[in-house]
């Protein structure tokens, strides 16, 4: 067990608002760790300041890049040197080239990890080892069925799998996951559910999430973090979470709940 993402005081004020607060957390790489709390409480400005979309107020974020020992300042980068360090993130909102097939898509995801982003129209090319990259990505993820298939006809819960392809083409120590099953049916959810336990068991990649669904969060976290109005205000196990009463006060509602 080694920490892979790391942050230190961080926090992000705006003007008098003050969306995270002060938050120091370790996330270790044989984890997986969901992040929890009601609405505003300041998920996705952590997100957002982990991955580098906003800059913090003050504080640290610290990464250990894929294949290495040691952890990184990324506190200051710029989204695009943060993913190159080896954190990607995969949004709620499907953020994939609906004109391109599910493969077209894996194989951009590779090109920017080769750093080859001035060679796009290398996913028109004969390319074997940029396919062959890519097949083995749509394979972890179970989308060669429909590797010929353009995105803008792909059931939802098989978009969501294509993001979560393309955070897996670039190689991370980490991904970060937004609402993974939103807006899915029991089946999807279960099939998504079962999706990330096994890439967090046959990948070397650390995976984090937020998600509303609580039968999600207790099913597949190893430790959960609750955050409420910007503060972590509690970090263990699921048992040890659910027992606290300062979770369930902010977050299921008191003794009652």
């Amino acid at each position: 067990m080694s920490t892979v993402l790391e942050t230190n005081e961080l926090a992000r004020w705006f003007g008098r608002l003050v969306a995270v607060d002060d938050v120091t957390v370790s996330i270790d790489d044989d984890e997986i760790t969901s992040i929890i709390g009601p609405n505003g409480a300041g998920k996705t400005t952590f997100y957002n300041l982990l991955s580098g979309t906003l800059q913090p107020s003050s504080g640290s974020v610290k990464l250990r890049p894929r294949d290495s020992t040691e952890l990184v300042d990324v506190t200051d980068d710029e989204p695009h040197e943060i993913a190159r360090q080896g954190l990607s993130r995969a949004y709620q909102i499907n953020n994939i080239f609906e004109g391109l097939t599910v493969l077209d898509n894996v194989r951009v995801a590779r090109i920017s990890h080769d750093r080859r982003t001035s060679d796009l129209t290398a996913i028109t090319k004969h390319d074997e080892e940029l396919t062959e990259a890519a097949w083995e990505v749509l394979e972890l993820t179970n989308l060669e069925d429909v590797a010929d298939t353009e995105c803008a006809n792909l059931s939802h819960g098989d978009a969501r799998k294509v993001e979560i392809a393309l955070a897996l083409g670039t190689e991370p120590s980490i991904i970060l996951l937004d609402e993974p099953t939103a807006g899915m049916n029991k089946s999807e959810t279960d099939r998504m559910v079962d999706l990330i336990r096994r890439l967090d068991e046959e990948t070397d990649t650390t995976f984090v999430l937020t998600e509303h669904d609580m039968e999600v969060v207790l099913g597949i976290s190893d430790r959960i973090l609750v955050l409420e109005s910007g503060s972590l205000i509690a970090d263990g196990t699921p048992d040890e979470v659910m027992a606290d009463e300062r979770v369930k006060e902010a977050y299921l509602g008191g003794e009652d709940a």
